[in-house]
C-alpha cells in the first residue's frame, strides 16, 4: 500500500522533472562544496605546526577558500530550496485539481455515500499535508545521499579504517528509524482518519447551526465534538510521540559513532605519531565528516512525523483519485433536439439490494403534458426525477426521451433538456446576474432581467444596494428563503429548456406570490413536458397527469377530478392536508 502510494505522488512530481534536476545539480554543488570545508580547515590546523612556526601566508588563503564557499553553499542552498518548492507546490496543484475534477466525474451516488465534510478535508488538509511530506523528503533525502556519498568517499581517502568503524556503526541507526516508523505508521493513518470525520462533523454543525439553536442542541453538540475532538488528541498523542522517539534514539546511535570515530583516531594517531600517520588536522576533518555522515538520518527521523502524515494523507487523497468514474458516454448519441415524449418501461430501481424501492414502474407522458407526482415521504418521487436525469442508472426496464434510450444519448445532452428547481435553494457566491446566467453563460441581460420579471424576482432584485450586480454570500446567507427559491426560478426560465423538473419549486414562498409565480410557471410550461414534484396538492390541480406513488409503485393516476372522484388514496391525501380548512 505504502509503495503504491508513493509511486502515484511521483507520477505527479515526474512533469516537474526540470526543477528536479536542477536541485538535484544545486544539492551536488552545494554538498559538495560543505564537505571541502573541513578539508580546508584541517589543512589550515597543519599549517600550525608549533609555536613561532604557523603558515600565516596559507592559513589566511585557506580562509579565503572558505568564505567563498560559504557564500557558494548558501547561493546553491536557495536554489535546492527554490526548486524543491516549486515541485512540491506544483505537484498538490495538480492533485488538487485532480481531486476536484474527479467530484465532478464520479456517479453522484459516491458523493451521496461519503460525509462531505471528510471529502473537502481530503481536498485541503490531506493534499497540504502531502506538499509539506514532499518538501521535507526532497530536501532531506537529496542532500542526504549526496551527504552521505560525499562524506563515505573524502573519509576512505583519508583513512580506509575510521571510516570502516562509521560504516559498521551506521545500520544501527537505519534500524532504529525502521523500527518506530513501522510502530507510528497506523496511528498516523488513523489520525488523518479522525481528522477528515471532525471536518465533516465541523461542516455538518456549522453549515445548520439554525437547527441546532431551534432544537436546543448547543450542549450536546459540543459533547459529541469533545468526544471526537478526545479520540483524535488520544490517536495523535501516540502518533506524535512515537514520531518524537525516532530523532533523540538516533542521535544517541550517531553519537555513539562520532564518540567511536574519535578514541579510535585518537588510539592511531598515538600509535603512528612520527611515522606520517594520521594527523590532527586530518582527525579533526574526520570528525566533521562523522558529524555531517549522520546528520542526514537525524534530519530524516526528526522530519518523520511530517513524512508519516503525508503517507497517510495521500492514502487518503489517492482513495479518491482511484474511485470509478462514471462509465464513459463517448459511444452515445448526440442529440440536440427534443420534442418532448418521456417514457419509461418496467423500470426497477433500488438504492440498496437489501432495500427494493421502485418496481416494474411504466408511465408514458405525451409531448407538453405536465406531469405531477405526490406520495408520501419515501415513496419514490424523487427517485424518478434522479433516474430521468440520468444521476442514477435503472437496475432494469428502460427510460426513453423521444424514443431513445437515455443510456444512448450523452449525459449532458441529455441533462441540457431539463431545467431543474429543486427545493434545496442553491446559489453560488457572485452576482446576482452570475447566479441567473449560470446554466447560460450567454444569456443577454435582457434575457435574464425578463426571465426575472417572469419569476417575480425583478423587484426585489431592484431594491438591492446594486441591483443586478449585487454580491450574494455563501449559499446566499444575505438573502430571505423565498428571494433565494424565486432565482432558482428564475435561473431556470433564463436556460428555456425543451423540458422542466419541479420539485417542490414554491415551498419558501408566500401564499400571493406563489399565485404569481404559480401562473409564470404555466407560461413557461407551455409547450413544454414538465415534471412537477409536490407535497402542497393544491399547486398541481391543473396537471395533465397526476401519479400517485407509494412504495416506490404507482397506484393511482389521472386529472385531480377524477382521482378525487375515485376516493382512494389520492383522495385522503388531498383530505388530510384540507382537513381543517
Amino acid at each position: 500500500m505504502k509503495k503504491h502510494t508513493i509511486s502515484s505522488v511521483l507520477r505527479y512530481t515526474l512533469p516537474h522533472i526540470k526543477y528536479f534536476i536542477l536541485a538535484v545539480i544545486s544539492a551536488v554543488i552545494s554538498v559538495s562544496l560543505t564537505l571541502y570545508i573541513p578539508v580546508l580547515v584541517g589543512n589550515a590546523i597543519d599549517c600550525m605546526i608549533e609555536k613561532n612556526n604557523v603558515n600565516f601566508a596559507n592559513i589566511s588563503l585557506y580562509i579565503l577558500y572558505i568564505g567563498v564557499s560559504i557564500v557558494l553553499i548558501a547561493i546553491f542552498q536557495w536554489l535546492m530550496g527554490y526548486c524543491t518548492n516549486a515541485i512540491s507546490s506544483k505537484t498538490i496543484r495538480d492533485i488538487r485539481s485532480d481531486v476536484f475534477r474527479k467530484f465532478n466525474n464520479v456517479p453522484l451516488s459516491y458523493i451521496d455515500h461519503n460525509p462531505h465534510g471528510d471529502l473537502i478535508s481530503r481536498i485541503t488538509n490531506d493534499i497540504e499535508a502531502i506538499g509539506d511530506g514532499l518538501t521535507q523528503v526532497i530536501t532531506q533525502l537529496f542532500s542526504g545521499v549526496i551527504t552521505i556519498i560525499g562524506t563515505l568517499i573524502f573519509m576512505l581517502l583519508i583513512d580506509y579504517r575510521i571510516a570502516l568503524v562509521v560504516v559498521v556503526l551506521t545500520p544501527l541507526s537505519i534500524l532504529v528509524a525502521g523500527i518506530i516508523g513501522r510502530m507510528c505508521a497506523k496511528s498516523f493513518r488513523e489520525q488523518q482518519a479522525l481528522q477528515g470525520e471532525i471536518s465533516s462533523y465541523i461542516e455538518e454543525m456549522v453549515g445548520n447551526q439554525k437547527i441546532v439553536k431551534a432544537f436546543s442542541y448547543e450542549e450536546r453538540c459540543a459533547e459529541e465534538f469533545e468526544e471526537k475532538n478526545k479520540r483524535l488528541f488520544k490517536v495523535g498523542l501516540k502518533a506524535q510521540f512515537a514520531g518524537a522517539l525516532a530523532n533523540p534514539c538516533t542521535r544517541f546511535v550517531n553519537n555513539m559513532v562520532y564518540a567511536a570515530t574519535g578514541i579510535v583516531g585518537a588510539v592511531l594517531i598515538v600509535s603512528t605519531m612520527g611515522n606520517g600517520g594520521l594527523s590532527i588536522g586530518q582527525l579533526s576533518c574526520f570528525l566533521a565528516y562523522a558529524n555531517q555522515y549522520t546528520k542526514p538520518f537525524n534530519e530524516v527521523t526528526g522530519v518523520l512525523t511530517q513524512i508519516q502524515t503525508a503517507l497517510a494523507s495521500a492514502g487518503r487523497v489517492f482513495k479518491v483519485l482511484e474511485a470509478e468514474n462514471e462509465p464513459s458516454d463517448e459511444n452515445r448519441n448526440s442529440v440536440n433536439t427534443c420534442k418532448g415524449k418521456v417514457e419509461f418501461k418496467n423500470v426497477c430501481f433500488s438504492y440498496s439490494k437489501d432495500t427494493p424501492l421502485i418496481q416494474n414502474f411504466s408511465l408514458n407522458v405525451k409531448p407538453g403534458q405536465q406531469v405531477a407526482i405526490v406520495g408520501p415521504t419515501g415513496c419514490g418521487k424523487t427517485t424518478l426525477i434522479n433516474l430521468l436525469m440520468g444521476f442514477y442508472d435503472v437496475d432494469k426496464g428502460e427510460i426513453s426521451v423521444d424514443g431513445t434510450n437515455i443510456l444512448d444519448i450523452k449525459r449532458n445532452d441529455l441533462r441540457k433538456m431539463f431545467g431543474m428547481v429543486l427545493q434545496d435553494s442553491w446559489l453560488i457566491s457572485g452576482t446576482i446576474m452570475e447566479n441567473l446566467r449560470f446554466g447560460n453563460p450567454y444569456a443577454t441581460d435582457e434575457e435574464v432581467i425578463e426571465a426575472a420579471k417572469k419569476a417575480h424576482a425583478h423587484s426585489f432584485i431592484r431594491k438591492m444596494p446594486q441591483g443586478y450586480n449585487t454580491l450574494i454570500a455563501e449559499n446566499g446567507g444575505n438573502l430571505s428563503a423565498g428571494q433565494k427559491q424565486l432565482l432558482c426560478i428564475a435561473r431556470a426560465m433564463v436556460v428555456n429548456p425543451p423540458m422542466l423538473i419541479l420539485d417542490e419549486a414554491t415551498s419558501s414562498i408566500d401564499t400571493l406570490t406563489e399565485i404569481r409565480v404559480q401562473k409564470a410557471f404555466r407560461k413557461l410550461m407551455e409547450g413544454k413536458t414538465s415534471f412537477v414534484v409536490a407535497h402542497r396538492l393544491s399547486t398541481i390541480k391543473e396537471s395533465d397527469i397526476i401519479l400517485v406513488m407509494n412504495k416506490g409503485n404507482i397506484v393511482e393516476q389521472g386529472t385531480h377530478e377524477k382521482l378525487i372522484e375515485q376516493k382512494g388514496f389520492y383522495y385522503n391525501l388531498y383530505n388530510s392536508q384540507f382537513a381543517n380548512n
